[in-house]
């Protein structure tokens, strides 16, 4: 599943390629992706200017010239794909999982622009697009969703009086879009492993030394991915064919039985299940 930074790779590909672009058709071929894509998706973005492309969290927001704003969730499997009406790319992927090339079936939904066509691609059907009408209903939207862990609105004091009396263990904390949001999986093992903290720690026992760490890293992973270009998992490349390059420094992730990475630390790497989601720990280093 894409997390904060790979999202964030495929916002600025298209922010590259999209934006001052008018869209000169739709086509969709299935509507039934997690959610419904609504009736009058083609007639309200066919003609539309798209003047800017955002993020937040691990959605992209496309800003229209009638004020709507098209959101697109890549869930656990979607990838957009560019195709050049003018000549044939290699390499069609925006984004870094899954196939390079525009895969045959899957294919949902076409964006037609004047030179090139963005498709759509989910064979798992967990994302979706959805229309806003409106800045305050998209301000709306995110309201239930906490602070982006890359934000400085995500610090100590923040951190602190949520951890009031949180029995919740801290993994399962740090995957909650309600507190922090962008956080996945990945991310959360190499945060806490970096802060050396216990995923199985409740939240409300973490010192202030731990909370500040914490923050720290939060930043400082997320922001380190975005710069090597986000994690390639499964053969994770893209428009350019190059792959992603932060699975190179993880410290922990899919470690499972090697030596601890971290100095005079003589412990190796157990993997351990945390909500069904694989966890990784050192447990000399994370207490």
């Amino acid at each position: 599943m894409p997390e904060l930074p790979e999202v964030e790779i495929v916002k600025r590909s298209l922010n590259n390629k999209i934006k001052y672009k008018k869209i000169k058709k739709i086509i969709i071929t299935n509507r039934n992706l997690r959610f419904k894509v609504q009736k009058d998706f083609e007639s309200l973005l066919e003609g539309r200017l798209i003047t800017n492309i955002s993020r937040f969290s691990k959605y992209i927001i496309l800003s229209l010239d009638n004020h709507y704003y098209c959101l697109i969730h890549l869930g656990m499997s979607g990838t957009l794909h560019l195709i050049d009406h003018k000549k044939k790319e290699k390499i069609t992927n925006l984004s870094f999982y899954h196939s390079k090339f525009l895969p045959k079936k899957h294919n949902h939904i076409k964006i037609k622009f004047s030179n090139f066509t963005i498709t759509y691609n989910d064979p798992r059907r967990f994302g979706f697009f959805k229309l806003l009408n409106s800045k305050k209903k998209l301000k709306k939207y995110f309201q239930r969703f906490g602070p982006e862990a890359t934000s400085s609105k995500f610090n100590f004091k923040f951190i602190k009086h949520r951890f009031l009396n949180k029995k919740k263990n801290i993994k399962n904390c740090l995957l909650d879009q309600n507190f922090v949001s962008g956080i996945g999986n990945i991310y959360a093992n190499e945060i806490l492993f970096r802060s050396k903290i216990n995923p199985f720690k409740e939240a409300k026992k973490l010192t202030n030394k731990e909370i500040i760490q914490l923050a720290k890293y939060s930043k400082l992973v997320l922001n380190l991915s975005i710069r090597f270009g986000g994690s390639s998992i499964k053969d994770f490349k893209n428009i350019k064919g190059v792959s992603g390059l932060f699975q190179n420094s993880f410290k922990v992730y899919n470690r499972e039985n090697k030596n601890c990475v971290r100095k005079n630390c003589k412990g190796k790497i157990i993997r351990t299940f945390i909500s069904n989601r694989s966890s990784f720990i050192c447990k000399f280093c994370q207490k």
